[in-house]
């Protein structure tokens, strides 16, 4: 016995319980993978393929409009993307009311064609109004970025995160996708 082996160390090691069957081997394996390339009868097999995707389809509406984590789309999914969701919805933002004030600049401009003064008005309201939306959307993302960091790490900040905000900062807040799970003002922890 040399001096680095005692008694315990050869104590038997417990396994944990197996599988209950012996592994196949590779033959088996491959014959039991074995599909033919083109089924039998193509509109049925390209039927089935179009009733799992509406299928699928039908999931992730449903996840989006509860917010269930599980099903969402791989877009939607995964704790930093909640926090970012629940972020922006918690804030008010110029972007929620862009479209609804371009659009009445529009009707302003379209009406204004015997006043040529109030359309031009018009007009650099709407670039200022683009200006404050895109100075807004820029705060957001600073301070979102600081959260960020700070419940999740530097790691967290991972690729189209800024634009994933920033996007759903513009969308009309009853039309966004997943739906809104917190009320203006109940900014996450």
């Amino acid at each position: 016995m040399t001096p680095s082996t005692t008694g315990d160390d050869l104590a038997p090691v417990e396994r944990a319980a197996g599988k209950g069957h012996p592994t196949p081997k590779r033959k088996e394996a491959q014959a039991a993978n074995k599909r033919p390339l083109v089924p039998d009868d193509r509109r049925a097999a390209a039927k089935a393929a179009r009733a799992k995707a509406r299928a699928e389809r039908e999931r992730e509406y449903q996840a989006m409009q509860t917010g269930d984590e599980k099903n969402l789309p791989y877009r939607d999914r995964g704790p930093v993307r909640r926090y970012v969701r629940n972020y922006v919805d918690a804030r008010w933002n110029v972007g929620e009311f862009f479209l609804f004030l371009a659009l009445g600049f529009l009707v302003v401009t379209l009406f204004a064609g015997q006043a040529p003064v109030l359309a031009l008005v018009a007009l650099v309201a709407l670039y200022v109004v683009v200006l404050v939306a895109i100075v807004d959307a820029f705060v957001l993302w600073r301070l979102l970025k600081k959260r960020l960091v700070a419940k999740f790490g530097e790691d967290a900040l991972g690729r189209g995160l800024a634009m994933y905000a920033v996007m759903r900062a513009f969308q009309i807040r009853r039309a966004r996708l997943p739906k809104p799970q917190v009320k203006h003002g109940e900014y996450p922890v």
